[in-house]
């Protein structure tokens, strides 16, 4: 049995992504009795749902967590919502793609709940001492775009697998690197940052607390 972790590739003004460590450090890892399935996918709105639909037909996972960068948040985030709506938001794809007000199936849902026990995942993240909200946005970009996705997917092929998304805040060596590039050291702001250890056990935890549900 596995469940399925995907992050994504490096994008915009960041040279890594910390969810294609995760992916890459937690597959073949295992939750309970599941192996852990951790792919990348590309930062790209024309190809980035159809890699995913590839990768749950192949495993058949029993949960679905994807994952994505969100620089600046202070916490876990913990998606509630996708919504059809493709809007680059001042930030192309990797393949130079910048939809606006776009939606990303005209013959789809307005939006897609999260089918993760999201409050339950905060509650169990903020027990083991990690940073962890409700977030009622996953904004416009790819990150929406897979959970929106996703959720389409298993609704349209009536699949029984809880999917959903995960945010997560820079590392602090990423924070660092940004902070080097502005005005920190004349009493300027640093981002908010994780340590990648915890974001690790966050993942971890959002797949148990859901398969234990």
């Amino acid at each position: 049995m596995t469940v399925l972790l995907t992050g994504y590739e490096p994008f915009g003004d960041d040279d890594e992504n910390p969810t294609q460590t995760l992916a890459e450090e937690l597959d073949g890892e295992t939750v309970g009795d599941h192996e852990i399935v951790g792919r990348v996918l590309p930062v790209e709105y024309a190809v980035a749902a159809d890699e995913m639909a590839t990768l749950v037909t192949d495993y058949d996972p029993e949960v679905i967590v994807s994952t994505g960068l969100a620089a600046g948040r202070s916490a876990i985030s913990v998606e509630r919502v996708g919504i059809n709506v493709n809007d680059h938001g001042g930030v192309a794809d990797n393949a130079g793609a910048e939809p606006r007000d776009e939606p990303i199936d005209v013959d789809d849902a307005d939006a897609y709940l999260s089918t993760l026990p999201v409050v339950s995942v905060v509650e169990s993240l903020l027990g083991a001492g990690i940073p962890a909200r409700v977030s009622n946005t996953a904004g416009t970009h790819l990150c929406n775009n897979i959970l929106y996705s996703t959720r389409s997917l298993v609704e349209r092929e009536e699949l029984e697998i809880p999917v959903g998304f995960v945010h997560v805040p820079l590392t602090p060596a990423m924070a660092a690197e940004k902070a080097s590039e502005g005005e920190a050291t004349a009493g300027g702001a640093v981002k908010a940052s994780l340590p990648l250890e915890l974001q690790k056990r966050a993942v971890e935890l959002t797949f148990e607390t859901t398969l234990d549900g």
